[in-house]
């Protein structure tokens, strides 16, 4: 079962056993109960209830009555007021109630070890689809996450070998990821960045001010790579590339430690050993705070030192720092570029827009300015400034300035196409809509056409046989031979869909008095003649040549005799209906009724109906619990009147009408 049990239906033995123990249970049951009712021994119990001990069912009996009931003590109260005793009659109800126990315990065991060994039987199936069962779990999970994430497939790239001079030099990894966000960030306020970097880029310097982001940038691109080759979607837009890493090291935070006498640099310079000692250049390294704890200039030159034996070992490194000396190197070393994550002046805030190939500026006069620190000491601070350092800081402002706007615009143009695929899709849509329409129009057009060339063929077939066997004078065989060519033309015309169109009054139509049996009508839905051969209520069944169809009455039109029109067939048929008595419609309600009223009802229904000449009659008994229409069904079998019968169809009422043929 769901919660681990083994099913009685497990076996027929465990079926078996488990149904006596329940009788075997009862039975106990009842006879212990008897001493809790019983005014004798009621007195003498603790408590009126039953319960077990060491698997034997027991009563609490009160220890001042020990030896008044005689029984078995299979334990006491912790007071030793009470003694739970198994009463000597039980004893034998209890064994058997244990022994069909140990059975059902030795079934069980037996099915499992059988069941058991059926498994171990298919162990390497078993294996495979429970493997291939995680496999697809892990994927299901991977695809809900990236629904979540509104994430995207990355492109990979693996990082190929140039052969020069019998040296493997191994060219550059990609980097190409466009509105990259940090998976962990809330997705509807996280700030994207686009990681681009140039061909052949061996290492990028990120600088800016402090909470500009610059942390938040390496850690959005070392878990992208990660996710990347893990089979996972990454929070970034369509067309993001990455390379494929064999190894990612990463520096990120503080590691001081006072149990280990480290100190924040030394921490740093731990990690960094670490990885200098393991990287290759297949891996990515990223270093956060590069320099940083110690004095500003040694640790500028360490910085740099280190930077640049990783650059010689073709190791791709993302690197964060504040020193200005690196981004000089940063500038004029072939491989490695700038980056920098912008702050506004204006607010004092960061915006965390990462720009690539520019470097960064902390910015910290600017902002103690804005802070209210006096203009003075601001000045000052200016004065000690190098001003090619200020003219450097006012061309990087006009150049960013540039670049934000360029990438306004972009985002516009970005906003403008998605607008222009939804339009496209909601058109697509529009279009799919009004094709299926079309069809659906094709397809009832192409159903009424093959309805009336069935209708005409059958004309057709009928007006051959009457030409056949008529003795008619020659003017009626040569009309009837035009009436055959005109049909045989309108069956072989190519079937369109007809359009409704108001029917001018002609001078053989009249519409004066309603249809009668015996008239000559027209049936506009199959643009056909025939006699009217019975009437209901709201349909009538009418003779095309030798077919008879069922047409409702507002789609029939009367038509003025035509005596050469009239064949001999036909006109047998009419006079035949003049005398024909009057119908009882074609249509009978037996819902409701006793069975017995019902079929005496259907009898006198079907006499009148066969007087009439009907051809069919519709007959209601509802559906219910069928006992009704069972019965209408068993009279109508062999019935005089009736040649056979059939279910409704599901117009006509499906199993609650009987269709019945009446015999000619």
């Amino acid at each position: 079962s769901d919660r681990g049990e083994v099913l009685d239906s497990a076996s027929p033995t465990l079926a078996k056993l488990r149904g006596e123990i329940r009788v075997a249970h009862e039975r106990l049951m009842s006879r212990l109960q008897r001493y809790l009712t019983d005014a004798t021994t009621a007195p003498m119990l603790q408590e009126n209830l039953i319960t077990q001990r060491d698997g034997r069912y027991v009563i609490p009996l009160r220890a001042e009555f020990k030896g008044r009931i005689k029984a078995i003590v299979h334990d006491q109260s912790s007071s030793g007021a009470t003694l739970f005793v198994e009463p000597l009659p039980i004893v034998e109800a209890n064994n058997d109630l244990r022994e069909l126990q140990l059975q059902e315990r030795d079934e069980i065991r037996r099915v499992l070890a059988e069941l058991s060994a059926l498994i171990g039987e298919n162990a390497d199936e078993i294996i495979w689809g429970v493997e291939s069962l995680a496999i697809l779990d892990l994927a299901f999970a991977k695809a809900k996450y990236a629904a979540e994430l509104n994430a995207s497939e990355p492109l990979l790239h693996e990082m190929k070998d140039e052969r020069r001079k019998k040296e493997i030099h191994l060219s550059s990894f990609i980097f190409h990821l466009l509105q990259a966000r940090h998976p962990l960030l809330n997705s509807s306020t996280v700030v994207a960045i686009d990681f681009d970097l140039p061909e052949n880029t061996r290492a990028v310097v990120i600088t800016g001010p402090n909470t500009g982001g610059k942390t938040v940038a390496l850690k959005t691109v070392g878990l992208l790579v990660l996710m990347a080759q893990s089979g996972m979607h990454i929070p970034a837009q369509s067309g993001s590339q990455l390379g494929l890493f064999h190894a990612l090291y990463a520096d990120i935070g503080d590691e001081q430690s006072i149990q280990q006498s480290l100190s924040t640099f030394s921490g740093h310079i731990t990690n960094i050993i670490r990885i200098l000692k393991h990287a290759d250049p297949r891996a990515l390294v990223i270093l956060d705070e590069l320099g940083a704890g110690t004095d500003p200039q040694e640790g500028a030159a360490l910085a740099r030192a280190i930077l640049a034996e990783l650059i010689a070992r073709g190791i791709t490194t993302l690197v964060t720092t504040h020193h200005p000396e690196l981004k000089n190197f940063a500038h004029s070393t072939d491989g490695v570029v700038n980056a920098s994550v912008e702050f506004d002046l204006k607010t004092l805030r960061p915006t965390y827009q990462l720009t690539i190939g520019l470097p960064g500026r902390s910015n910290a006069i600017a902002i103690a300015q804005r802070l209210g620190l006096d203009l003075k000491i601001v000045q000052a601070a200016k004065s000690e400034v190098h001003p090619d350092d200020l003219r450097s800081d006012k061309l990087l402002d006009d150049i960013r300035k540039e670049r934000n706007r360029a990438s306004r615009e972009r985002d516009k143009a970005i906003k403008a196409r998605q607008k222009t695929d939804e339009l496209n899709r909601s058109i697509e849509k529009r279009l799919e809509k009004i094709e299926d329409e079309r069809r659906e129009v094709l397809a009832q057009a192409r159903a009424e056409g093959e309805l009336e060339v069935a209708v005409l063929k059958q004309n057709l077939e009928s007006l051959k046989g009457q030409l056949k066997n008529a003795r008619q004078p020659l003017e009626v065989i040569k009309k009837i031979e035009e009436k055959i060519q005109g049909m045989e033309e309108k069956a072989e015309a190519t079937v369109e869909r007809r359009r409704s169109k108001v029917v001018e009054q002609s001078s053989t139509v009249n519409r004066q008095s309603s249809i009668q049996l015996g008239e000559r009508v027209r049936v506009g839905t199959l643009n056909a003649d025939g006699l009217v051969t019975a009437l209901g209520e709201s349909d009538a069944e009418v003779q095309i040549g030798s077919l008879r169809v069922r047409a409702r009455l507002v789609d029939l039109e009367r038509k003025a005799s035509d005596p050469s029109s009239v064949i001999s067939e036909q006109s047998s048929v009419a006079s035949r209906i003049s005398h024909l008595a009057s119908s009882p419609g074609m249509e009978v309600s037996l819902r409701g009724m006793l069975v017995e009223d019902a079929l005496d009802a259907l009898e006198r229904y079907l006499e009148k109906a066969y007087g009439a000449g009907l051809p069919f009659v519709r007959i209601v008994h509802g559906k219910g619990t069928g006992k009704l229409r069972a019965a209408v069904r068993e009279a109508l079998r062999g019935h005089t009147y009736v040649s056979s019968f059939e279910e409704g169809g599901s117009t006509e009422g499906g199993e609650g009408v009987t269709v019945a043929m009446m015999r000619s």
